[in-house]
């Protein structure tokens, strides 16, 4: 009698121990794609900050431009 005790005992403890175990390597796994994600997002971020500075830059020529302009004419 026992004998069946123990055996249900160690099935049990072998099926929990492998949920754990497959768990934490889902978990890993999940942590990672996000923090890849996280890299991809502040690439795109750091384009975007670098286009609009660009075109800021841009703005700024096209005035100072015209106030050189203006400043020559009168």
């Amino acid at each position: 009698m026992s004998s069946i005790g123990s055996k249900v005992v160690l099935g049990l403890s072998c099926a929990i121990t492998i949920g754990i175990v497959s768990y934490v390597h889902l978990k890993q796994q999940s942590d990672r794609e996000k923090m890849h994600e996280g890299v991809i997002k502040d690439v795109e971020r750091q384009q975007r900050r670098k286009i609009e500075n660009l075109y800021m830059i841009e703005k700024q020529n096209e005035l100072t431009k015209q106030l050189k302009k203006g400043l020559n004419e009168a």
